[in-house]
């Protein structure tokens, strides 16, 4: 019998899934895909400003982990990876551009010369002597970042140095974030007697993590990604079809599919993997598995909006610029300056390409396309201005919205998530941005994970 296998969701966790089931279940495997958008790539996505094209969901990838590595390797894509230049963020604060405090962990700094001029003199002392004030902590404590951060170093760090950093990977400040979900490297080192925050950090920093660049991207963009997985995971794939619900007879799974089920075979499926927004993913598995949806449903999800611009003239020597979460002069939270931080992307005419972003978890991106262009051109003014450089000449911008873009990790999101696929029937996966991390390796290592699990039960069974 035809081993017949569903995929909900075409973006890269879907895709990679598809593909790992391919690999795993042979040439006979009938794989169909679902993708409720015109095209496959979900937030892999980009858009052209000036006639050039702009990633404006993720833009590059952590080359120190496996997952994104290996796979790229795989698909005969590993020439085309890309490496940053040398410039490094600045952080805006104070109506000012600052360094980015360097030796820090996520923002959290290893020393209080590491703020520099980030923080005044009595703000500084309570990091220098951090060390020296007696810590109470608790093994396996669950505390927000910001909660630990700012009892041990300060507010003022939380805002100027750690969300910065936190907000640009999580769209949510410091203080909504679990410690284990976004920093859990620190966690372990205080789990492990670390006798101080300061400690602490210098002990992560300390390990070691390896030679070369951090960050890669992809000559082409993320889409060359994404086209590499339809072609390599030959499967059916469905554009502009929402799933609404899995159900199980028993013996097979049928999916919701509206209209779409006159074009489609019903027959059944032996395997799920529902690679959707984990939210999704709770309203398309309340049937199959009440307790693991009821968990996905209750994660919140953090909005924003990218604002892609094609400027003339010089702007400021740095890789991006972060902004203060309590800095009140300016309404974007960080710029990337594209041209700047990948040298592939800089031009010989005078025009450089950067990206704006702008909303966070509680605050929801409302106004208009024009009235964003028109807020991010006003920001940049002002950081251009500090400086030292004229307003930038925004020859064109385009807008992308996230309304749900990323998951919350508030403190203990890991282990509820953990508890809740642990729960899920056989035959069942799930995949994504909202289990194990956001950024795109932590995407492709459920998607392998789930592809695998799926493989096994299904041979199991044949």
């Amino acid at each position: 019998m035809t081993v017949r296998v569903a995929v909900v969701g075409a973006g890269v966790s879907g895709l990679t899934g598809a593909y790992d089931l391919r690999r795993l279940l042979g040439d006979d495997a009938h794989i169909d895909v679902f993708c409720a958008d015109d095209a496959p790539g979900g937030t892999l996505t980009s858009v052209s400003v000036a006639g050039l094209s702009i990633d404006v969901g993720a833009e590059a990838f952590i080359v120190r982990r496996p997952e994104a590595r290996d796979l790229v390797a795989e698909l005969g894509l590993g020439g085309d990876v890309v490496s940053p230049g040398g410039m490094r963020p600045a952080v805006w604060s104070g109506g000012r551009l600052h360094p980015l405090p360097s030796p820090a962990l996520m923002g959290i700094p290893a020393t209080a010369a590491a703020l520099g001029d980030l923080v005044d003199d009595a703000e500084r002392r309570v990091v220098e002597t951090e060390a020296d004030r007696e810590m109470y902590w608790t093994r396996g404590a669950d505390v927000a970042v910001g909660e630990l951060v700012a009892d041990r170093f300060g507010e003022a760090v939380v805002s100027r140095s750690v969300d910065p950093m936190l907000g640009g990977v999580y769209s949510a400040r410091a203080h909504d974030l679990g410690l284990r979900e976004a920093v859990p490297a620190l966690a372990a080192a205080l789990d492990a007697g670390a006798p101080s925050l300061t400690a602490a950090v210098a002990d992560v920093l300390s390990r070691p993590t390896g030679d070369g660049p951090v960050f890669g991207a992809l000559r082409g963009g993320y889409r060359t990604l994404v086209d590499s997985l339809v072609e390599a995971a030959r499967a059916h794939v469905h554009t502009g079809v929402t799933v609404g619900a899995v159900h199980t007879d028993g013996t097979t799974y049928h999916l919701d599919v509206g209209s779409a089920a006159d074009t489609i075979d019903g027959s059944g499926y032996d395997a799920v993997l529902v690679a959707v927004p984990v939210w999704a993913a709770g309203t398309l598995l309340g049937d199959i598995a009440p307790d693991a949806a009821a968990a996905f449903s209750a994660v919140d999800a953090a909005g924003s909006a990218v604002i892609a611009c094609a400027v003339d003239g010089a702007t400021p020597e740095h890789s991006g610029v972060l902004v203060a979460s309590d800095a009140t002069d300016l309404s974007i939270k960080a710029i990337t300056l594209s041209s700047r931080k990948w040298p592939h992307l800089a031009g010989t005419d005078g025009r450089s390409v950067l990206r704006a972003s702008i909303g966070r978890l509680g605050h929801p991106v409302t106004a208009t396309d024009s009235e964003l262009i028109a807020c991010a051109t006003a920001d940049l003014g002002t950081v251009f201005g500090a400086a030292g450089l004229p307003a930038p000449d925004v020859v064109d911008a385009a807008v992308q919205r996230w309304p749900t873009g990323l998951p919350h990790y508030r403190p203990g999101h890991l282990s509820a998530m953990s508890s809740a696929i642990a729960s899920l029937p056989a035959g069942i996966a799930v995949a994504g941005a909202g289990y194990r991390g956001v950024g795109v390796p932590a995407c492709i290592g459920t998607a392998r994970d789930g592809a695998s699990r799926l493989a096994g039960q299904v041979n199991a069974l044949t």
